[in-house]
């Protein structure tokens, strides 16, 4: 089995100016349309599974603010609006300009206030210390190893002290086995994103890992939560 297959280019510069080392998605629609087919034909369903779990280890609350870092097209963001409700505010941020149009035309149509932002994990463009939650999904292993520790900095400077972090990644590659192991895209160790994240100065550090069901094709995935001191 191939990879997603959608387009992406390494090292692109934002609307905003900024640049990203990181890998950058596009697609838009089409990304959509491949992920539904993924997590329907391969994955049974556990992509959609792991959007649930990360937004349950949020424990969002009404009236939050949240920063979904890497946001893609939205989905994941548009979900977390729903539950901080009208006096919430949710911001997803991504590098790619195609997937934020998409993530802001899915927002419109749906009449969900979800604010997306071309942004980069280099320099979140918020005040200090003024977050409740950040979230980031399948992202980090789009990173190389010195972003990730710049990333979390920055998302440490962005959140409130007490402020909620979830990462959820996929397992390494060399950690699938089955069907799974056909499914290249990356992944990231789960005990080297728990140590990236106490390094960062958060604590509360904990992991949770979602195995494969049978006959499912999905990587399995690791989740990591955590506080700012």
């Amino acid at each position: 089995m191939h990879s997603w297959t959608y387009r992406h280019r390494r090292a692109a510069e934002g609307a905003t100016g900024a640049q990203t080392k990181g890998l950058v998605l596009a697609g838009g629609a089409r990304y959509d349309l491949h992920t539904w087919l993924i997590d329907t034909l391969y994955f049974r369903g556990q992509g959609r599974q792991l959007r649930t779990r990360t937004l349950q280890l949020a424990e969002l609350q009404p009236g939050e603010q949240v920063l979904d870092v890497g946001c893609g097209t939205g989905t994941l963001a548009i979900e977390a609006a729903r539950r901080v409700g009208e006096m919430g505010r949710v911001v997803g941020i991504d590098p790619g300009t195609e997937q934020i149009a998409r993530a802001q035309e899915k927002a419109a149509r749906r009449s969900v206030p979800v604010t997306f932002e071309v942004g980069v994990i280099e320099q979140l463009a918020f005040p200090d210390a003024t977050v409740d939650v950040v979230l980031s999904t399948l992202m980090f292993h789009h990173l190389p190893a010195p972003l990730k520790r710049h990333g979390l900095a920055e998302i440490a400077r962005v959140l409130k002290p007490g402020g909620r972090l979830v990462i959820a990644d996929f397992k390494r590659q060399h950690e699938r086995k089955g069907l799974a192991a056909r499914f290249h895209a990356g992944g990231s160790s789960e005990q080297e994103l728990a140590a990236l994240v106490a390094e960062a100065g958060f604590v509360h550090v904990e992991t949770e890992e979602l195995r494969p069901i049978r006959f499912s094709a999905f990587p399995g995935a690791s989740l990591v939560t955590a506080k700012k001191g």
